[in-house]
């Protein structure tokens, strides 16, 4: 029977549950109505279908990501996924190479996903592009090396009162960020306040400074019974912390740092540019591991050039790499950029930097430096050519997506 490739109608959802609960092995739960199918919409999803009967699930969330300064559409890829009986048939390549040619129809100049394999993903050009960075610390163990635990207020405020001043502090945290996303009320819901049983209520911890102003927040949960310690034995989970100053940043950690009976402090999604290993008397403590994040791929080459922002002005040529997934990015192209804005046109000639669509998003998020894939052999261009590259891909910070979707 001929396969087909489309989207899922509001009653075929809860076969795309199914897949999902299969797949990912009740990991967002078992049933049609699962995690899975309860947060996408039929017209997000694209999928094979063998007659009446869903094999392949996909669906591309429509997010917008922030682009040093900039908004980019991005398309979110999730719940993908195929059941056994019908692996191995280049179904999911076809619905990549078809909803990488809805996103550019769409927009959606750059696209990403949580890998469960990344050996899946890079066969389809995408980069990790974000580090998950956990952090497993005691209480007693958190102090500074200068002395200095801050000085801003913190107090702890109910969710329904805080909401728009937390939101807020993250819009003005993000500004000029790399990869994190808008949050819309329901992405703050699933990823932030999400009550969990097993983690306890959801606590919100406000730090304000001298003049009252709302500087920086903590989302938490904690729960007794987790660490085996004799008078210590509750563990405070860090869901979400934004600082708007250091002194915001400090202060927030002196306010984890007075539960005296917690013996142990995670954070499973801190950034890689994270301070704490710096200003932490003992930042071995804290037991920092880095793990891969979220995936990254540049959809239009053209289109995402043209919307990141920029810290300095000047200009460079790109060629991408043979690539039949996106045969629109073939070619060359010329970004010029003045005063944060760009212009990007198409080009002749030989350009100034050459590689894949997968090391152009590293060096476009910034992730990666030109000097680095140069020396990797992944990018090809002249010394000044990849000096250039760096200046203009700079950013401030490091990449970073902590929602997961």
């Amino acid at each position: 029977m001929t396969i087909d490739i489309r989207p899922a109608t509001l009653a075929e959802m809860s076969q795309f549950g199914l897949i999902g609960a299969y797949v990912y092995a009740g990991s967002f739960g078992d049933g049609p109505d699962n995690m899975v199918s309860s947060s996408m919409r039929p017209e997000w999803t694209l999928c094979a279908f063998d007659g009446g009967r869903m094999v392949t699930s996909f669906a591309t969330i429509p997010f917008t990501m922030r682009a040093f300064g900039k908004s980019v559409p991005l398309g979110g890829v999730s719940a993908v996924g195929t059941i056994p009986e019908y692996r191995r048939r280049g179904l999911l390549r076809n619905i990549m190479t078809r909803a990488l040619a809805d996103m550019r129809d769409a927009g959606q100049a750059v696209s990403a996903l949580w890998a469960s394999q990344a050996a899946i993903y890079q066969r389809y050009q995408f980069a990790m592009t974000t580090v998950r960075r956990a952090y497993r610390i005691d209480t007693v163990d958190i102090g500074f090396y200068d002395g200095d635990a801050g000085g801003c207020t913190v107090e702890r405020v109910p969710i329904d009162q805080c909401f728009d001043a937390i939101k807020q502090m993250y819009i003005a945290f993000v500004a000029d960020r790399m990869c994190y996303l808008h949050r819309s009320r329901q992405l703050w819901q699933l990823q932030v306040f999400n009550e969990d049983e097993n983690q306890g209520p959801v606590h919100v911890a406000i730090a304000t400074d001298a003049n009252s102003t709302p500087v920086g927040y903590l989302v938490y949960t904690a729960r007794s019974g987790r660490t085996g310690h004799a008078t210590r034995g509750q563990e405070l989970r860090i869901r979400d912390l934004v600082w708007l100053t250091p002194d915001a940043y400090r202060s927030l950690w002196r306010f984890v740092a007075s539960h005296d009976l917690v013996g142990t402090v995670t954070w499973s999604n801190a950034p890689l540019d994270d301070p704490a290993q710096e200003l932490f008397t003992e930042p071995r403590l804290l037991d920092a591991k880095d793990t891969e994040g979220c995936w990254f791929r540049l959809v239009d080459v053209a289109g995402a050039l043209a919307q990141r922002g920029y810290a300095a002005s000047g200009s460079l040529t790109v060629s991408i790499d043979e690539d039949s997934l996106t045969p629109w990015n073939q070619g060359s192209w010329q970004l010029e950029t003045d005063r944060g804005e760009a212009r990007v046109t198409p080009a002749r000639g030989k350009a100034d930097i050459e590689g894949s669509i997968k090391s152009l998003t590293a060096l476009y998020t910034g992730f990666r430096s030109a000097r680095d894939l140069a020396g990797w052999g992944l990018i090809r261009g002249n010394d000044d050519a990849i000096a250039r590259a760096d200046q203009l891909f700079g950013a401030p910070h490091a990449p970073h997506c902590p929602d997961n979707f």
